[in-house]
């Protein structure tokens, strides 16, 4: 698999990573040994980045991943977690509580250092805890030895402006705005090379919009867009196609993009999106599917504090009117 260097990490990332949400049953049950399976279908493939959080399934994909990559080599995978984010509505970036989580996901992922811890979902919790405690916690850690590398996640791209200038941030995790609905994370891009920081793309399928399932019930997104996403689909299933695959190796595409997680409890599943990588992009249907998407493009929803949406709401007001 095609690899790119992550930031100033000095990690050399596979294009397509491993997102281990799948794992802690958030989208459907998924059986133990079909998930550790599925980690060891994904390493042999040269997903070997893989991504966690004490949040996804209240523990259980930790705890998956942990006996999976167990009998594997520490060398041969990079790992990241994340802290600060415990359940859907229970969030504490306090110092202690931060110390307590990496102790903790440490003995579920039964290693004795994290490659890149995250915090987790900032945009729901006042920006100045995050930079005057929760941040500071982490490069402590890093100076312990504890965690090699530090960053934060979130949904808001606005969130990202306010933050990085302050901190002094390796790696972010940023989720459904590189994908064939939404691109507008190019936008970012001038700020994190400008701050030197690795970019890490989640949710090519923007969280199940782009499928021929229909989009899950809970998903934030407005009827409109899960509509347009949905015709898209169905148009490419029309044409024998599959958008899972033609959305894969949209995002994998771009050079700027270092890596994007994919999340699947599924061993079949994850060897196909790692086949797709490699095989060549169908221009003619990326450029019909683009043209259907077009009245919802970079369309999204809010998340967390309002500060950090209103930047982003303004934006996407000004382009449906």
């Amino acid at each position: 698999m095609k690899r790119r260097m992550l930031g100033r990490t000095g990690f050399d990332v596979p294009v397509l990573s491993f997102g281990a949400s799948s794992l802690g049953s958030v989208f459907r049950d998924i059986d133990r040994e079909e998930g550790i399976r599925t980690v060891h279908a994904a390493l042999d493939a040269g997903m070997n980045y893989i991504d966690v959080s004490p949040y996804y399934g209240l523990t259980k994909a930790e705890t998956v991943l942990g006996e999976a990559i167990r009998s594997q080599p520490r060398s041969s995978y990079i790992l990241s977690t994340k802290a600060g984010r415990y359940g859907e509505n229970e969030f504490d970036f306090s110092r202690k509580r931060i110390q307590n989580s990496v102790k903790e996901s440490l003995d579920r992922l039964h290693t004795d250092y994290i490659d890149i811890l995250f915090l987790h979902d900032i945009e729901f919790a006042p920006v100045e805890i995050i930079i005057e405690e929760a941040y500071p916690t982490l490069l402590e850690l890093k100076e312990q030895g504890v965690i090699r590398h530090a960053g934060v996640c979130g949904l808001p791209l606005p969130l990202f402006e306010k933050v990085l200038p302050q901190i002094d941030a390796d790696a972010i995790i940023s989720y459904c705005h590189y994908a064939l609905n939404d691109t507008s994370l190019l936008s970012l891009l001038p700020l994190l090379e400008k701050e030197g920081v690795g970019l890490v793309n989640a949710s090519p399928l923007s969280m199940g919009l782009l499928g021929t399932r229909g989009t899950p019930a809970w998903h934030p997104a407005d009827e409109r867009v899960k509509q347009v996403c949905l015709e898209a689909a169905q148009f490419c299933a029309e044409q024998g196609a599959n958008i899972a695959k033609l959305a894969v190796q949209f995002a994998t595409a771009n050079e700027q993009i270092p890596t994007t997680l994919v999340s699947s409890a599924s061993e079949r599943n994850i060897r196909h999106n790692a086949e797709w990588v490699d095989e060549p992009l169908d221009e003619e249907l990326l450029a019909e599917v683009l043209r259907i998407l077009a009245p919802i493009h970079n369309l999204t929803w809010a998340s967390g504090r309002p500060e950090y949406n209103e930047p982003q709401q303004k934006a996407a007001k000004g382009e449906q009117g």
